[in-house]
């Protein structure tokens, strides 16, 4: 989820040296300050950029009740006994707009894509002529709406954790520097503001969906 990939950027930062803030030896610096070293604002955004990336392709895969090829991003093939992200064995495309059809590049393996989707969360059973899977895409319930704005809500939710997780992780970096109280307090705020407007973000993202997802 969200969670895991932001702590897996964070963690690959803090991978390259000895300690939290190694890999940002060369000097900090506040970004009001000028000069040509570290700035707080700019490495804090980095990593919530990669959270807000984490969150849409989330977002993505929920049902609105219009045919998305994101519908099936997650969907994991076992082929020839190795687990393999569909996308890689098949071109899946909407030719309207209750249709998702999966064209898979090899032939042979349009049995085990079926499968894949069969035992997925998606509750989707594709119709198979031995070439394409297509699968239609029924409008939505009410009660399924629900369902899927609590999904995403929660989708939402992952992604703050995964914010805070960054934010705690860059408020480390900025003791291990151990610059006087001043910088130390002007940094901190730099990634206090990246961390808010972020969590902003995080906030309209999920509100534009579950505005699609209720109002179709």
């Amino acid at each position: 989820g969200a969670a895991a990939g932001a702590g897996a950027g964070a963690g690959a930062r803090r991978g390259r040296g000895a300690g939290v803030g190694a890999p940002f030896r060369r000097g900090p610096r506040v970004c009001a300050a000028g000069g040509d070293d570290i700035c707080m604002t700019s490495e804090t955004t980095e990593l919530m950029d990669k959270c807000i990336a984490s969150l849409v392709e989330n977002l993505g895969t929920l049902r609105t009740g219009r045919a998305n090829p994101a519908m099936l991003d997650r969907i994991i093939v076992d082929y020839y006994g190795a687990p393999t992200p569909l996308q890689s064995l098949a071109g899946v495309t909407c030719p309207d707009a209750q249709t998702v059809m999966v064209q898979p590049f090899d032939v042979g393996a349009v049995k085990d894509i079926e499968k894949a989707i069969i035992d997925s969360d998606t509750g989707f059973t594709p119709n198979n002529d031995g070439k394409v899977l297509r699968i239609n895409v029924p409008a939505l319930t009410a009660e399924r709406r629900k369902e899927m704005a609590k999904k995403c809500g929660k989708m939402g939710e992952e992604g703050k954790i995964a914010m805070r997780n960054v934010r705690r992780d860059c408020m480390a970096m900025v003791k291990e520097f151990e610059e006087s109280e001043d910088v130390t307090r002007a940094m901190e705020a730099e990634v206090e503001k990246v961390a808010k407007d972020f969590s902003k973000k995080v906030d309209d993202l999920v509100k534009e969906k579950e505005k699609e997802i209720t109002s179709l």
